[in-house]
């Protein structure tokens, strides 16, 4: 296919009259959140233990 094909067939899926209900992008927004949420908070672990790495280097020792 030439990518003038290409771009005939996305425009005529672009211009269908037939769209996703609301329930589908309800679906596709849970999810898409879902995603953002656990990204985050595996983000956020990352961030703590290293942030816990520099705090326990700039304390001075405590071993006598």
């Amino acid at each position: 296919m030439k990518l003038r094909d290409w771009y005939e067939v996305f425009r005529a899926l672009a211009e269908r009259q037939e769209g996703q209900t609301m329930a589908e992008y309800g679906v596709v927004l849970s999810l898409i959140t879902l995603a953002v949420v656990a990204i985050l908070g595996t983000l956020g672990l990352a961030i703590s233990g290293k942030l816990s790495n520099v705090v326990s280097a700039l304390n001075p020792a405590s071993g006598g």
